[in-house]
């Protein structure tokens, strides 16, 4: 899995190593250390000076992670255009997505280490439960998929199947909801978008699709991105809310 490595590289070593290990397919990049991130697109944000986790992913994405949450500091799904060069004797990183246009541009302070690795597990990551049970908690809390939505069915039929969930959101507009247990792929973004076309047909409102699910490959984002729909990350598991939701307290 791991292919190369670098303890404390100077700017010049980093750099010929990141151009290296970039050009292959299924790699894996994560640099460690001081570094300054500044985003621009729908907002614009700086990080100052610090310790960050920078990952390039082998399905184009990137993520950097500070020292505490769960969630990235800054990330982009998809990058369409890699930039790497020298910037005063340091190495600038500038990842370029298009649609919309957005860009993270990481300067390496001071490089602590960079690895490439080869993934070799490529499974995907399910839920525990049945895809009902998925269903069912959600319908019980799906503040998790969206704060402020509001249920208004469960199954709902259509003459193309079911809708998973059919709820309103806080602005007032028909959410279509379909939930997978493991990774979305292409199909189920058709789905999700037979199911938007039919209740926008027999509703003649404004409708939007929500594909749930605990990952997405990268081809079905882009479709579903083109499509105008969205993806919700789920990592709830049924096991998990069932002590949230059906657990008495202790003055219960």
């Amino acid at each position: 899995m791991l292919e190369d490595h670098l303890f404390r590289p100077d700017a010049v070593r980093l750099l010929e190593f990141l151009r290296t290990h970039l050009g292959g397919r299924g790699t894996m990049i994560q640099i460690g250390g001081a570094m300054e991130i500044v985003y621009h697109g729908r907002a614009a944000s700086t990080a100052d000076a610090g310790d960050y986790l920078l990952l390039l992913k082998p399905d184009a994405s990137l993520q950097v992670h500070a020292a505490r949450g769960i969630k990235p500091l800054n990330w982009q799904p998809r990058i369409d255009a890699l930039d790497l060069h020298l910037d005063d004797g340091r190495v600038a990183l500038t990842a370029e997505r298009r649609s919309p246009l957005e860009i993270v541009r990481a300067t390496v302070l001071e490089p602590a280490f960079v690895l490439a690795l080869t993934p070799r597990d490529e499974g995907g990551f399910v839920l525990q439960g049945s895809e009902a049970q998925l269903r069912n908690l959600l319908a019980k809390r799906p503040e998790l998929i969206e704060e402020g939505l509001e249920l208004l069915d469960v199954e709902l039929p259509t003459g193309v199947g079911g809708v998973d969930l059919y709820a309103r959101d806080a602005e007032g507009r028909l959410v279509v909801v379909e939930l997978k247990r493991g990774r979305a792929t292409h199909e189920a973004v058709h789905q999700l978008q037979r199911y938007v076309g039919r209740v926008r047909d027999e509703t003649g409102g404004t409708v939007r699709g929500i594909l749930a699910a605990p990952e997405i490959t990268a081809p079905a984002r882009t479709r579903l991105t083109e499509l105008g729909l969205e993806f919700r990350e789920v990592t709830a598991t049924p096991d998990e809310a069932a002590v949230d939701l059906e657990q008495p307290g202790l003055f219960d």
